[in-house]
């Protein structure tokens, strides 16, 4: 694993984008999450795929490194539980057989880099896949009648714009980028606040001021799990 240097990451807010780094071989994980912290990263490294799906409850990544060898649960199994919550994944592996990489992608991995990886080239791989589930028709979307311009952070309901206050704007956001996708309480808090202290019984009292100045049906609860945006983009 090499090391030129590359620009920092930033998600659309500004933020350091935090990457799930899932990887077996302590040796492995310590140097990758230090090349990556070096090039701006966050990171939470995991030693396995369970390992992985609880840091998850505790905050929600940008973007996951995923080892495809790991045992009790493999990065392929994990690469699909990840992709269903929305979670763009990197799948890691020292395996170059071009069966392997079909089989990823099938998984819904968004990309694949075999071992050994130029530093650079992962934190490029990373930044390209941010961007292209970022992109520029991603960031104005409709829900019935309403229309959310993410970067412009402006709502407008029936041509009619619903001022927003910035923690109930946050909260949307978190649904949005993650649209499709069911959310619980706790992660809602840990992408809206940045934190996992706040009473997660904060979540509901913002989604009911969303759902008055919005309308009842652009946030789904899904009973015993969380909440849910469909949107199509426009």
């Amino acid at each position: 694993m090499t090391t030129t240097g590359s620009p920092h990451p930033a998600t659309a807010d500004g933020r350091s984008p935090l990457v799930l780094l899932a990887e077996d071989d302590a040796d492995v994980r310590e140097t990758t999450q230090l090349l990556l912290l070096r090039r701006g990263w966050r990171v939470t490294p995991t030693v396995d795929g369970v390992d992985a799906l609880a840091a998850v409850d505790l905050e929600m990544p940008d973007i996951a490194v995923v080892d495809v060898a790991m045992p009790r649960l493999n990065g392929l199994d994990l690469t699909a539980r990840l992709t269903a919550l929305g979670v763009p994944v990197v799948l890691l592996t020292a395996r170059s057989l071009a069966v392997d990489e079909v089989q990823g992608l099938a998984a819904g991995a968004d990309d694949y880099v075999t071992k050994p990886f130029d530093a650079d080239v992962l934190s490029a791989r990373l930044q390209a896949v941010l961007r292209r589930r970022r992109g520029p028709a991603q960031q104005v979307v409709t829900v019935g009648d309403v229309r959310i311009d993410v970067a412009g952070r402006r709502v407008v309901r029936g041509g009619v714009a619903v001022p927003l206050s910035a923690v109930e704007f946050r909260v949307l956001e978190a649904l949005l980028r993650n649209r499709g996708a069911v959310l619980s309480r706790e992660q809602v808090v840990a992408m809206a606040w940045d934190s996992t202290w706040q009473d997660p019984r904060i979540v509901d009292t913002n989604i009911q001021r969303l759902r008055r100045k919005l309308g009842a049906d652009v946030i789904e609860t899904v009973r015993g799990f969380g909440y849910r945006i469909e949107v199509a983009p426009s």
